[in-house]
């Protein structure tokens, strides 16, 4: 039987993040790794994915370490450099199957502050049948909990989902759950995948 609905990862799935390549352009390579070294800004961002408010997690963090705090704050003021472009070819498989009639649903690690943001600016967060974010919850991905408020929220369970996430250990906690899942390393291999499970044609995932 084919799935019922498709779950969305965001973050190297549907929009490109790499904070880091962002520090390398404004800042450079050198001054950017010992950015990463002394300060540690993926505990940060965690924190703000984990639901502490966006802007005074990052000032706080700044105000902390004063001599990086120029750029520590560009987390907040230029975040959605580090959180771009949209990854085309994604948006337009999520796009298809909505077309189809497959729900599509979100489940993602990302900012409560963060992700009103990415909405203003990304039409297609606007698209979801339903959305569970970490920041809105204060749990995060792998734990069972935020898989958990996927099934509650679209009434489905196990096989009837099929999820796509860049990170392993996610897939894995959603393959404990019994839910079909994809780990996503490119828009092609993405592509293929709906096709073989029958919720697209190849003409329609092209």
């Amino acid at each position: 039987m084919q799935p019922k609905a498709v779950v969305y990862d965001i973050g190297r799935v549907l929009i490109h993040w790499d904070p880091r390549g962002f520090y390398d352009r404004v800042i450079g390579p050198e001054a950017r790794a010992r950015l990463f070294a002394e300060v540690d800004l993926d505990g940060m961002n965690i924190r703000v994915d984990n639901g502490s408010p966006w802007r005074e997690t990052v000032h706080a963090t700044a105000e902390a370490h004063p001599g990086w705090a120029d750029a520590i704050r560009l987390w907040h003021d230029r975040w959605i450099e580090m959180a771009s472009p949209a990854i085309d070819r994604s948006v337009r498989l999520m796009r298809a199957l909505r077309a189809r009639g497959v729900p599509v649903f979100a489940l993602t690690n990302f900012g409560r502050e963060s992700f009103a943001h990415a909405r203003t600016l990304y039409d297609f967060f606007n698209e979801f049948d339903g959305a569970v974010v970490s920041g809105e919850h204060g749990v995060m991905k792998p734990e069972a909990r935020i898989y958990e408020l996927v099934e509650e929220m679209s009434g489905l369970a196990g096989a009837d989902l099929l999820f796509a996430d860049d990170n392993a250990d996610n897939i894995a906690a959603a393959r404990a759950r019994g839910w079909r899942a994809h780990l996503f390393e490119h828009p092609e291999g993405w592509a293929a995948r709906l096709v073989e499970e029958g919720l697209l044609s190849e003409e329609e995932a092209a």
